[in-house]
């Protein structure tokens, strides 16, 4: 039979490289042929062919930003290539879903998907492949704003590019490369490295990528204000992207054509041609473009003295930004395991392949993916963090102005705001918790509001179930006990969370029983009972494992990261205690432990600070995002503090030359230049802050991990910020480096 069908399967083989040779200069007659590929395939019933033609279509259509043409064939290619194992395979289909993703509006999961197909990559040394997803990982990097990741990933693919003398994909890389040099603000190496990425690709006639390496020379010419150069090449990428069917690149020269009519002061150009490039990434949703057209235009008519459109564009950037931001906070949480499992495949695919050389090869590998997860928990920390800080410093700057019955509102916002960067944080440290390095942390707390406090943050979620939520506590109103409030908090958030959410009707009860009691302490047992679904045997053996989920049925209606009860296991044993569970199916089930208390006099009210003590200071901020910034101008306005703002650490640097400031407060991630770079060079060069304070406000909780760059800073201050703490520091500046 495979003898019968062997002309056809050569017919498939040949349309298919005849489909991938000719998309640099006819992506359409690409699709055609890729198409017949794959209607021969299916009449064969052969799943390699299948899913290699598919493979080939979810390329094309990414390339022509289809892309939700291009994830179904990906997602049906993985199908066909996990029925028969071929790892190779699910690693292309991975690269183009990671494309896709990253070019449209989830960084984070592209990157998931793109370090997957890497780990593949790897493990068979295909070398030509690590250089092309290489470039794609440093890509979402420089979009994510992490420049410093970025540029290490597109030299190692530019170096394995060159070790297969592949120089399609170097002359890629190097455009890339050339365009983060750029942004650091060095036209010169910039230039020189589009030039040589222009050279290679004129020899290997690759058309569709020449139009992106004059797009990258254009981009030079723009900041070097040759604008009669820049024209001609934007002008000539946009004709060779149209021609090509190529709308990511059509889109973004068009932007930054309209960039440089904007720079020239020709509003009408500048609009007519941002607004060609705004309708092809609305209608292809290429988010990272579409959001610079929308602050473009909104430039652009502020220019023309559009007041009206202008703050319309400026509306519609704002609201664009933290959609997507939100969306990132959401799904990173939501696909904490699949980074997880990412740490796996590595290591499984080469002990498949050899086994010996696989155990030499082990500890390097396992070095290089802790790298990258330790990367990637940077980057979700920052991008967690960054609108929390937002929401905490709003909130207490509103502290003293909420009055009479708005008070009891505004602490059950306040409590859930702090609890909510508690729980993010711990989701982040999961690690830490997972190798036995948390520890408790308590401070005197009043049992009664600490226990009103957790449940009050759930009573919407049961009234909109019309489930009741009831406290029954055992304990004095006015007892107090040393406790580590925001591990409690978790522990109990999440038993009752869960209770909620798989109990349709009845309702969920909170219990705190006094059961012993010594010269010190008090045993008390903790309770969440609710008449929901139960839990069947087999389940009840996993539910306290990490990413299990306690739903006995196979829908996942209710979602989850299946994190919540293998942290509550991990924190109810750090107080000695040991979580456990009774439960029976369409009864309901009951979480329950018993742990020790130390009781403690009730503590005295806090001394009011007198921030009127840093009054006539001055401040540089730092800080790329306007709203925080905003918010930090305020704080320290309020203060009686001056302060100045840089965008970027290139403004910082150059403001620092200018003005003798009292204290700096100096983001870490930031455009143009990061924070790291910014601080080394306001502490090296000549200028007028070389002995001020700079604090590091960052919401990246791995930044104090960088012990050569950490040096640099007098303190590191924790995005969300403390108002209490960021005082401290710059009242005395003897706040310890690894952060607060």
């Amino acid at each position: 039979m495979a003898f019968t069908n062997q002309p056809q399967i050569e017919q498939v083989n040949s349309l298919l490289e005849k489909a991938y040779l000719g998309r640099t200069i006819d992506l359409p007659k690409s699709i055609e042929l890729a198409e017949e590929a794959l209607k021969l395939s299916r009449s064969l019933g052969d799943k390699l062919l299948i899913g290699n033609s598919l493979n080939k279509l979810g390329l094309f259509y990414m390339i022509i930003s289809d892309f939700e043409k291009s994830n179904a064939a990906s997602n049906e290619a993985i199908l066909c290539f996990t029925a028969i194992k071929y790892q190779i395979g699910i690693a292309d289909a991975k690269y183009t879903l990671g494309s896709v993703l990253y070019k449209s509006d989830n960084y984070h999961k592209g990157l998931s998907y793109l370090i997957e197909a890497l780990s593949i990559y790897k493990s068979h040394n295909d070398l030509t492949n690590l250089s092309k997803v290489e470039k794609a990982i440093g890509t979402t990097y420089e979009y994510l704003g992490d420049t410093v990741n970025a540029f290490k990933t597109y030299k190692s693919a530019i170096q394995n590019a060159r070790k297969t003398n592949n120089i399609n994909l170097e002359s890629n890389a190097l455009n890339n490369l050339s365009g983060l040099v750029l942004k650091k603000g060095k036209p010169t190496i910039a230039m020189r490295m589009i030039t040589h990425s222009i050279d290679l690709k004129q020899k290997s006639g690759d058309i569709r990528g020449y139009g992106f390496a004059l797009y990258g020379r254009a981009k030079v010419y723009l900041r070097t204000g040759e604008y009669e150069k820049a024209e001609r090449d934007f002008i000539e990428a946009i004709r060779i992207h149209e021609d090509a069917v190529e709308n990511m690149g059509a889109s973004m020269s068009l932007s930054k054509l309209g960039q440089l009519y904007f720079e020239l002061g020709d509003y009408t150009k500048a609009e007519r041609t941002v607004k060609k490039s705004l309708a092809i990434t609305l209608s292809y949703n290429i988010s990272v473009i579409k959001i610079k057209n929308f602050h473009l235009l909104y430039q652009v008519y502020k220019g023309a003295n559009n007041i009206i459109a202008s703050l319309q564009f400026l509306e519609l950037y704002i609201r664009e930004k933290e959609s997507i931001m939100n969306n990132q906070t959401l799904r990173i949480i939501e696909n904490y395991d699949l980074i997880n499992r990412m740490n796996t495949l590595e290591s499984e695919a080469k002990i498949q392949k050899e086994k010996q050389k696989a155990i030499d090869k082990k500890n390097k590998d396992q070095k290089n993916i802790l790298k990258q997860k330790q990367d990637f928990l940077s980057i979700m920390s920052h991008e967690i963090r960054t609108p929390l800080n937002a929401i905490t410093t709003i909130v207490s700057l509103l502290e003293n102005k909420i009055k009479g019955e708005d008070k009891k509102l505004f602490d059950s916002l306040q409590f859930a705001s702090n609890n909510l960067i508690i729980i993010v944080n711990d989701i982040l440290d999961f690690t830490k918790l997972d190798s036995n390095k948390s520890v408790i942390e308590e401070n005197n707390i009043n049992f009664d509001v600490l226990c009103s406090n957790v449940l009050n943050l759930y009573l919407n979620a049961a009234n909109n179930k019309g489930i009741k939520l009831i406290l029954r506590n055992d304990i004095q109103k006015q007892q107090h006990y040393l406790i580590d409030q925001p591990k409690m908090a978790q522990i109990l958030g999440n038993l009752i969370s869960n209770a909620i959410k798989f109990t349709r009707d009845g309702e969920v009860v909170f219990t705190t029983q006094l059961m012993a009691q010594d010269a010190v302490h008090d045993k008390i047992r903790f309770g969440i009972k609710d008449t929901g679904e139960g839990i069947s045997k087999q389940d009840l053996e996993v539910i306290f494992d990490s990413f299990s989920q306690i739903k006995p049925i196979t829908t996942r209606e209710q979602g989850g990261t299946g994190l919540g009860l293998a942290i509550v296991k991990k924190l109810v044993s750090l107080y000695a205690g040991k979580i456990e569970v009774e439960s029976y199916l369409d009864e309901g089930s009951e979480f329950y432990f018993t742990i020790k208390l130390k009781r403690v006099a009730k503590k005295e009210a806090i001394e009011i600070t007198d921030f009127e003590s840093l009054k006539g200071k001055s401040a540089l901020i730092a800080e790329d995002t306007p709203l925080n910034a905003m918010l930090m101008k305020k704080v320290l306005t309020n203060w009686g503090v001056h302060t100045d703002h840089a965008k970027d650490g290139k403004a910082a640097l150059e403001a620092a030359k200018k003005n003798t400031y009292d204290f700096i407060l100096m983001d870490v991630h930031m455009p143009v230049m990061n924070g790291f770079e910014a601080t080394r060079l306001i502490k090296t060069l000549a200028n007028k802050n070389k002995k001020t304070p700079v604090f590091a406000v960052t919401a990246d909780v791995l930044t104090n991990e960088d012990n050569n760059s950490t040096h640099l800073f007098d303190a590191i201050l924790w995005k969300p910020l403390e108002l209490d703490k960021l005082f401290e520091a710059l009242s005395n500046h003897k706040l310890n480096k690894k952060g607060v």
